[in-house]
């Protein structure tokens, strides 16, 4: 899944701030029903049948290139719009964060073994490269990659198994490969969770897509965020879900946004796709938003907002309430420049510091640079969705935008990869390096025993300098590091790109960092390592050694990733 140019944001800045206005207003109101209640799942053992293939979900097996239309056998998540990569550039600094932030304890996080062979006793795919979350609070860390989470204590303790997430929701294993002929279960992405301290409640997001039957792997078009809360603030403990569809194609309740469909060579209506999810709270509500494409035709509808009653979905009421706003309506006045938002990012307060003008406010930030042929751009959008403190009731939400000024900041280019289509599936394909009669190549090294840690520390690797491109203000996140950004400094390491970092933050700074770092490509080097029997080698690399979408007859991109989670030493102000 490549990097994205996200936003997240911090008001403790002055900005210059531009009204739009706001024209009468159309929102969908509904409600979503609890669809589980139990305990945190238990983990089988692993299955005898753990190593058999298929490897890969040919149902995510779209070409993830950027733009709107997922080609290829199968979609494809995480999609873009950008035109292209903009102009590097440089911006200078101040020296120091405010918050002097130090690393305080490095841990192992969830690595592809226990992702594919320990979680749902093996029956899992694959999945390349690792979508990650974070979240802490109550002396715990949860922590979830691909369709898998685990939960530790602060000093870096297991706490809980390794948890397939398809099991966590309720569903039938993502592949069942003692069934013959083999059966699957829906099939689970872009996963996301915080822990709220108003409610003292963890929240835990992913998109879901239904299959056709249970013997095949293709979709059916429903695809549907599912909410799961925990039912304390023990996230060991039990947890309730809620499902929301979000097809958007007038079915299970959904409004219809004209998504369309390939049916030979004319497009025919179909329905839509929420993607890459992104979640936040205030005092009132809970917020997740997408970014609307047609599942499987062409076409960007726009960002969706909703919003959730909060304290409906801590307290486990049977229904919720859910406002939908839609960025491409034209009656909302949120267009900028003709454009819907693209990746609306909500914020999440901490501290249980919330704004409480106009009946409660929720800020989200989106960039702009998306929508420009140069790829570049020097403003931000502001959304503010206010009357928050209706949703419980008679929800009478309101959605306003602003314009930020920032500096120039850059669509990023796309991470330098190894010559070839598939020079990490030639790895794992070495017939030189055979590990079992049927199991040879770079899957030894995704083999080890349970509890071997094979994870290269990457302590001292990290350092704060200024970024080539992706620029933010002061106390935003830009997409280049996806770190936070004090005094317009930017997160970057030597040598290394950093993919998909997340930060779970609290009242007096952050509380854990996690992330991937990506050196310079030489996957032919990791197969030498490999063959010289160095663990590290191939694991370096963590989960990002297999792909998700093409090892074979696919064009494949490699990225390379460290699975680990760092806690943060509380800094001072």
């Amino acid at each position: 899944m490549r990097s994205r140019l996200v936003v997240a944001f911090c008001l403790a800045f002055v900005v210059m701030l531009l009204p739009l206005g706001v024209a009468a207003q159309t929102q969908t109101v509904r409600q979503v029903q609890l669809t589980r209640s139990g305990p945190l799942p238990a983990n089988p053992s692993i299955s005898a049948y753990a190593q058999q293939g298929p490897e890969l979900d040919s149902a995510l097996a779209g070409d993830d290139n950027d733009g709107s239309d997922g080609s290829g056998p199968g979609i494809s998540v995480n999609r873009g719009i950008a035109k292209g990569p903009g102009a590097g550039m440089r911006h200078s600094g101040s020296g120091k964060a405010k918050s002097n932030p130090e690393l305080n304890l490095t841990v192992d996080g969830i690595n592809h073994f226990a992702q594919r062979f320990v979680a749902a006793g093996g029956n899992q795919f694959s999945i390349e490269p690792p979508d990650q979350g974070l979240c802490v609070g109550n002396g715990f860390v949860l922590e979830t990659v691909n369709d898998t989470l685990q939960i530790f204590d602060t000093a870096g303790n297991p706490v809980s198994a390794p948890t397939g997430l398809n099991s966590f929701y309720g569903y039938a294993p993502a592949i069942d490969r003692t069934k013959s002929p083999l059966q699957f279960g829906p099939s689970i992405t872009d996963p996301s969770c915080i822990f709220d301290g108003a409610t003292q409640r963890w929240f835990h997001v992913v998109l879901t897509l239904d299959r056709a039957v249970n013997t095949s792997q293709a979709l059916n078009g429903n695809n549907h965020l599912d909410v799961a809360v925990s039912v304390t603030a023990d996230p060991t403990g039990a947890w309730n879900v809620y499902s929301l569809p979000v097809q958007d194609d007038g079915t299970q309740g959904t409004p219809d946004h004209h998504c369309v469909q390939r049916q030979g060579k004319i497009l025919v209506h179909g329905p839509c796709l929420g993607d890459y999810p992104h979640i936040g709270a205030d005092a009132n509500g809970f917020y997740i938003t997408t970014n609307e494409f047609s599942l499987a035709g062409p076409g960007f509808f726009g960002s969706q907002i909703y919003a959730f009653s909060k304290r409906q979905l801590a307290a486990g009421v049977p229904f919720v309430n859910v406002v939908q706003f839609d960025t491409s309506d034209p009656s909302l006045g949120v267009q900028l420049d003709g454009t819907p938002g693209f990746t609306v990012w909500p914020a999440t307060s901490t501290g249980n510091t919330f704004e409480g003008s106009q009946g409660g406010t929720e800020y989200f930030l989106s960039s702009e640079a998306v929508f420009q042929d140069s790829g570049v751009d020097s403003r931000l959008r502001l959304w503010a969705v206010s009357n928050t403190s209706s949703i419980d009731t008679a929800p009478a939400l309101n959605i306003g935008v602003s314009v930020v000024n920032t500096i120039p900041y850059a669509v990023p280019g796309r991470a330098n990869q190894k010559a070839g289509d598939v020079p990490q599936a030639e790895c794992l394909s070495d017939s030189t390096l055979q590990v079992t009669p049927t199991l040879s190549g770079c899957w030894r090294f995704c083999s080890a025993p349970a509890g071997h840690s094979q994870h290269r520390k990457t302590g001292g690797q990290q350092r704060f300098a200024n970024a080539a491109s992706g620029a933010g203000e002061r106390k935003t996140m830009g997409r280049a590091g996806h770190g936070t950004n004090h005094q317009r400094r930017h997160c970057a390491a030597s040598r290394d790109r950093i993919f998909r970092n997340q930060s779970a933050f609290g009242q007096r700074g952050p509380r854990g960092l996690r992330g991937n770092f990506g050196q310079q490509p030489d996957i032919s080097r990791d197969c030498r390592d490999a063959k010289r029997k160095r663990c590290d080698g191939l694991h370096r690399v963590g989960q990002r050694s297999l792909s998700e979408r093409r090892l074979r007859g696919h064009r494949f991109h490699h990225r390379r990733g460290r699975y680990s989670h760092r806690r943060g030493r509380r800094g001072t102000r």
